[in-house]
C-alpha cells in the first residue's frame, strides 16, 4: 500500500512581501560577503567586523535579501538583491542603512 509521506510546513512564499525575521546562518554571511567591498566603498572605511546577525527576504524577479549586520562599533541593515540564477548576474547592494541599534527590527527601506 502507498503511503503519502508527510510534508513538513513550509513558510509560505509571498512575492513582493517581507518574509519574517530569520537568524542569520553561514550562507547569510556568504551572501553579505559577497558585497562587503561595496558596502566597505559606501561607508568609506574596512571593516574588521562583519557578521550577518538575522534577515528577512523578499521575492521579487530574483530576491531580496535584508541583512543586520554587525559591524563592530554600529549596527547596519543591508538590502541585498540576488537576481535568478539563470541570468549569471552577481549579488549587488542595493541600499545601506547606518546608525543602527541591536534591537532594530528589519524593515523594507529603498
Amino acid at each position: 500500500m502507498f503511503r503519502q509521506q508527510e510534508q513538513k510546513p513550509q513558510e509560505p512564499i509571498r512575492c513582493g512581501g517581507l518574509s519574517d525575521a530569520k537568524k542569520a546562518d553561514c550562507e547569510t554571511q556568504a551572501v553579505i560577503e559577497e558585497v562587503r567591498g561595496d558596502v566597505e566603498n559606501k561607508l568609506e572605511k574596512k571593516l574588521d567586523s562583519y557578521d550577518a546577525v538575522s534577515y528577512k527576504t523578499q521575492i521579487v524577479a530574483g530576491t531580496n535579501y535584508f541583512v543586520k549586520v554587525n559591524a563592530g562599533d554600529e549596527y547596519i541593515h543591508l538590502r541585498i538583491f540576488a537576481p535568478l540564477p539563470c541570468s549569471g548576474n552577481p549579488k549587488e547592494l542595493a541600499a545601506l542603512q547606518r546608525g543602527k541599534a541591536a534591537e532594530d527590527e528589519i524593515t523594507y527601506f529603498e
